[in-house]
């Protein structure tokens, strides 16, 4: 009896619900940062600080975390990365100290999320789907927001009632959660359920799962070293860059203290940066559908431009009560947020083939560099300004530059997976 659902969506699923798990710690920082600040005193800097190691380790961590599931398999590092995001959501419990804030959000868990990164969800579509790869890479990056969506509200709520500790303990708790479906349910190859990657061509044998590879730190960088002989690459990571500096490293991290420093009250903060979420998932999936049908490069100018516009505008938004314009905006920022993420993927694969996955995984430390910035300057403008409005202008304008640097990225030849590209993979391995 044939299979009604090809077992790629069942792996799809719990990849979603994997990332879903993970996300609570993403919703923590912006929740938590003002009544750190009110019980030890700390500045805005030093915990965004944390943050910011927080974000360059989810970055660095990424195309490492790419070459490890190769040797490793899948369900091995989410297992193991799922269990270092609870344990370091945990221990900040007992701190009496700034370094171990730093310690366990910043290492611990910028270690665990970066080990499940969009880099994740590069070497799902690559090795599971042939067909609709824009799509479920929408999909599977609306993921994050979608746990931003479920936590947020929930976390800043029970902050505020029942005090900081017991947001930290909830998010330790989900995380743990999900480790016995990852066990459960997640495969590391086609090939390990007999099978053939989704929309792969009629006739396609089912090919034995690659043996694992070793030496993934030299293939990790060998990749970055080929890679950044190409113009493409470096305009990917520039842009990408400027996409993380404006969203987790800035809004997601600051949105709810500049709220709260014009009088709106954390939880309806929260709730505003949880419809982004909402309006997130929307846009992602859409952007994924649009990916499959149009220039990847028209699409990133596109949202780029849009999305520096809005932050143009934001420090006028600002006010103790929620306003339509402030919704107007939380609209438009919502359906742009990670829309940049399947066109960049698909760029990925264009130019590289085979080695998408771990290119991919140096795109998106470029990502986490720019928001490790972001978080930590706009940290220093408010303790030095008393504002955050500088932030969200030099934000808006590094958006619009790279809106105009992806029209660079409009057309060019595309670069089909070939035989020659796994050759080359290969040797790289077998080289080590």
């Amino acid at each position: 009896m044939s299979r009604r659902i090809h077992p790629a969506w069942w792996i799809a699923g719990v990849t979603f619900l994997t990332i879903i798990g993970a996300a609570g710690f993403r919703s923590t920082p912006g929740v938590l940062m003002d009544p750190l600040h009110e019980e030890f005193g700390w500045p805005h800097g030093v915990i965004g600080a944390a943050v910011s190691v927080n974000l360059l380790l989810f970055g660095l961590t990424a195309p490492f975390s790419a070459a490890l599931m190769e040797r490793f398999g899948v369900r091995r590092v989410v297992t193991g990365a799922l269990l270092l995001v609870s344990v370091g959501s945990l221990l900040p419990v007992w701190m009496t100290h700034s370094w171990q804030l730093i310690l366990c959000w910043g290492v611990l868990v910028g270690l665990g999320t970066g080990s499940m990164s969009m880099a994740m969800v590069a070497t799902i579509t690559s090795r599971w789907f042939v067909a609709r790869r824009g799509l479920v890479s929408g999909i599977l990056t609306a993921a994050g927001a979608t746990g931003q969506l479920i936590f947020l509200p929930v976390l800043a709520h029970l902050a505020d009632a029942k005090g900081w500790r017991w947001a930290a303990v909830l998010t330790a708790g989900v995380a743990l959660l999900v480790v016995p479906l990852v066990l459960w349910r997640m495969r590391d190859h086609p090939g390990a359920m007999g099978t053939t990657a989704y929309g792969a061509p009629a006739g396609t044998p089912v090919a034995a799962p690659p043996a694992p590879t070793t030496g993934i730190a030299t293939l990790a960088l060998r990749t970055l070293r080929d890679a950044a002989k190409e113009p493409i690459f470096w305009l990917l990571a520039a842009t990408f860059a400027v996409c993380g500096a404006s969203t987790n490293g800035l809004v997601g991290t600051h949105f709810i203290p500049a709220a709260h420093d014009h009088g709106m009250a954390a939880p309806a903060a929260a709730s505003l940066l949880a419809l982004i979420g909402i309006f997130d998932v929307v846009g992602t999936i859409f952007s994924g559908w649009l990916t499959d049908r149009m220039s990847s490069g028209a699409l990133l100018a596109a949202y780029y431009g849009l999305r520096g516009l809005s932050l143009f505008l934001l420090p006028t938004l600002f006010a103790a009560n929620v306003h339509p314009s402030m919704f107007v905006f939380i609209l438009f920022y919502g359906l742009d947020w990670v829309a940049t993420v399947p066109p960049t993927m698909a760029l990925c694969r264009q130019f590289f083939g085979d080695r998408a996955p771990i290119v991919f995984g140096w795109v998106f430390a470029s990502h986490q560099i720019g928001a490790a910035i972001a978080a930590v300057l706009a940290g220093v403008v408010r303790d030095r300004l008393g504002n955050y409005d500088l932030a969200w202008y030099v934000s808006g304008a590094l958006c619009l530059l790279a809106a105009g640097l992806c029209l660079l990225m409009v057309g060019g030849r595309q670069q089909p997976s070939t035989a020659e590209d796994r050759d080359e993979v290969a040797d790289a391995v077998t080289q080590v």
